[in-house]
């Protein structure tokens, strides 16, 4: 599996040498016949479409030649998570196995397509999920519906490993055993060990840990959920440096928990402040419309593809709801503000629907990529203008 990150997605808005070929497919985990089946397929209908963007056949093999090289790597397919993501382009090449099922979707354009990443960074997006205990070291990155582990380099596999440079005459041993109130307690044993060096050597192995972290989740804002037995929890709380650290753990012993047991605990934590981030800015865009008056300064809402598009070009919403799967295809012409809409793809279309979150997106503002069922009207866009600057009297400079 692989990390889709922020600086990710920042490399993908940033302009490249056209064509950009965006490709996803749904592929299996530990890797299925079909799958490289499914990719040659989208890679002949790749080539297909750059020939009608005015490459020669010989040209569009050579420019697609890097993604027919997958077709030959043993060692690619059998190593796939739930979905597939490639991004070409001459001066370009990214490919992602993810913890996320696409929808088979092959665009190509001036822009790469974006849309089908953005559920991984909201709504039912990525999240992590950070098991320690003694013996152990684990991180999960997780979606709505998969979980999958994740690489740690640079990190203690457990609290002995940690300590082993430490000058201690004996490694601690740590164990819970209930109390008379019915909750687990910490037990520490070992010749000349009392609780404050305990404390210590604790803070020494999750500082370690953190540091090995802060390699994999530097520029991440996805949410971190720490599975640790009580006593350990507000002791790495102290360590950690990573911001978007949650409040609220899974405690007990994580080793006791696999995989999935740990994905279901950290969904009921994470999962209602995903879902709570988008019904927030569904009900603000309803709360806009129906507020909206010409004579009155607020914020301001709408749905109409023709207004969006040159506004969201420019910077103007706070956020831009993209529904999945929706095309909107056209031309924009920034300098006369004038965009022209096609039913179906033309010569020289851009699919304005992707344009208008790229643009969004460059300018620091947030785009929600939604079910169409969970748009806040019907529209395949609708956005929330940034809240108009208050005008204040006085003379003029």
């Amino acid at each position: 599996m692989d990390l889709f990150t922020r600086a990710d997605l920042r490399a993908l808005l940033a302009e490249h040498e056209r064509p950009c070929v965006s490709l996803f497919m749904p592929a299996h985990r530990g890797g299925a016949e079909e799958d490289p089946i499914r990719f040659r397929k989208l890679l002949g209908q790749a080539e297909e479409r750059l020939i009608k963007h005015g490459l020669r056949a010989p040209e569009a093999r050579e420019f697609l030649a890097p993604l027919h090289s997958l077709l030959e790597d043993v060692s690619f397919w059998p190593n796939q998570c739930d979905g597939l993501a490639a991004f070409l382009a001459r001066d370009f090449q990214r490919i992602y196995r993810l913890p996320w099922s696409f929808q088979e979707e092959l665009e190509v354009g001036g822009l790469f397509q974006v849309a089908p990443l953005l559920p991984l960074l909201h709504g039912d997006g990525r999240f992590y999920v950070l098991a320690v205990s003694q013996n152990s070291v684990r991180l999960f990155q997780g979606t709505r519906f998969t979980v999958s582990p994740v690489d740690l380099k640079g990190v203690p596999r457990n609290l002995a490993e940690a300590l082993r440079t430490h000058d201690r005459d004996e490694v601690l041993t740590f164990h819970t055993r209930p109390t008379s109130g019915g909750s687990w307690g910490a037990i520490f044993e070992g010749h000349g060990v009392g609780i404050d060096d305990a404390k210590d050597d604790l803070l020494r192995y999750f500082q370690q840990i953190d540091r090995g972290l802060h390699e994999v989740l530097r520029e991440e804002r996805a949410p971190l959920v720490l599975a640790a037995v009580d006593y350990f929890q507000p002791i790495y709380r102290e360590a950690s440096t990573y911001p978007h650290l949650l409040a609220k753990g899974i405690e007990g012993n994580p080793d006791r928990l696999n995989e999935k047991e740990l994905h279901d605990r950290a969904w009921v934590i994470v999962g209602p402040q995903f879902q709570e981030d988008v019904r927030q800015a569904v009900a603000l865009y309803h709360q806009a419309i129906a507020r909206f008056h010409p004579a009155i300064p607020a914020r301001r809402a709408t749905a109409d593809v023709n207004e969006i598009i040159p506004a969201a070009y420019r910077g103007q919403f706070e956020i831009l709801f993209v529904a999945l799967g929706k095309h909107v295809w056209g031309i924009l012409d920034p300098g006369r503000n004038e965009v022209t809409l096609h039913e179906q793809p033309q010569p020289g279309d851009e699919d304005l629907s992707n344009l208008a979150a790229i643009h969004t997106l460059r300018h620091g503002n947030t785009v929600y990529a939604l079910r169409w069922e969970d748009m806040p009207t019907g529209s395949p866009l609708a956005g929330i203008y940034h809240l108009p600057l208050p005008k204040h009297p006085g003379k003029r400079p």
